[in-house]
């Protein structure tokens, strides 16, 4: 069903340090992230990811959609911006196969949030 919650990333300054923070306080898996930059971390709960170079950032939760493109294009119709989540050509046909496609949005107020288009079969 599209609209809940499927993924969360924590922005971080250093993403190591913040694999050491988190995984000691809850206890949270990591393993290499899409292009080994960063981690996806393993919960009780939602899968999430962590980055590096991202200081003072709140967490991001993203939301399912079933076709990326289409909600992207919703989301600059009602008013709404989007932001590229790193490095052009992120979306390697390895890290959608197994993490899905993601944007990082802002709605028309300015607050952040995520779509997310989980791997086909999921």
């Amino acid at each position: 069903m599209a609209g809940e919650p499927t993924f969360f990333e924590v922005g971080v300054a250093d993403a190591r340090r913040g694999r050491a923070f988190y995984g000691a306080l809850f206890g949270w898996e990591f393993e290499p992230g899409p292009g080994g930059r960063g981690f996806a971390l393993t919960t009780d709960g939602l899968p999430g990811g962590m980055h590096g170079g991202d200081e003072g950032a709140s967490p991001y939760l993203f939301f399912r959609v079933d076709d990326l493109d289409t909600a992207v294009a919703k989301v600059r119709e009602l008013g709404g911006t989007t932001e590229d989540l790193g490095e052009e050509g992120d979306e390697d046909a390895e890290s959608v196969a197994r993490f899905g496609r993601f944007k990082l949005c802002r709605d028309d107020q300015g607050s952040r949030f995520g779509l997310h288009q989980p791997p086909k079969g999921q």
